[in-house]
């Protein structure tokens, strides 16, 4: 079994190599995808987004920000605050203009700081997942903390461009997701 150290260099690699057109049509395809998932989940209101980072080739989730606003649902943001080490909650505004952080993240401009309370569906970054939902991020562990601090009934869904890999060992702290959805479907765990 590959180690996740290995996992996030290999996945790292693979991303990079990606041309830009071809991630931009892989992120359209994404969300064509979330939004079939979606046809059959319209009660839930509440959305927890991640926002790309360029430089990393992440799905390009400001497709899905667009078709959620078009469906009038509320939307949420994360941002890392650097003395506790953990992520608070932004509430989007409509149509909010963003810029780049230090790191690269899109942060919007304009947000409220809120409670996680009301959110239903949060959109997971990782850079490789496995058949049963275990997931390998970037290493930092801020998204398996904020998971865990959410209502269990939450809805965790993974974003990929590529196929699960076999397994993954998790680490004790480690949230599993409850979907990933790929270019071509959603697989569910």
């Amino acid at each position: 079994m590959k180690t996740k150290q290995d996992l996030r260099s290999a996945y790292r690699q693979l991303r990079k190599s990606l041309q830009p057109a071809v991630v931009e049509a892989k992120s359209q395809a994404i969300n064509q995808q979330f939004l079939k998932w979606l046809e059959q989940r319209s009660h839930l209101q509440h959305f927890h987004l991640f926002f790309p980072i360029d430089r990393f080739n992440e799905v390009n989730t400001f497709h899905i920000k667009e078709s959620l606003e078009q469906l009038g649902k509320t939307l949420y943001t994360s941002q890392v605050n650097r003395a506790a080490t953990e992520l608070e909650t932004l509430k989007l505004p409509q149509d909010a203009a963003f810029f780049l952080d230090e790191w690269g993240i899109p942060v919007p401009q304009e947000s409220i700081m809120v409670s996680p309370a009301k959110i239903e569906v949060v959109f997971v970054p990782l850079l490789a997942y496995d058949r049963g939902g275990n997931r390998v991020g970037f290493g930092k562990g801020f998204y398996d903390a904020f998971l865990g601090k959410l209502k269990p009934e939450v809805h965790k869904i993974g974003l990929s461009f590529y196929e699960p890999e076999e397994s993954i060992q998790p680490d004790p702290h480690d949230v599993r997701l409850d979907f990933c959805i790929t270019p071509e479907k959603v697989l569910t765990f």
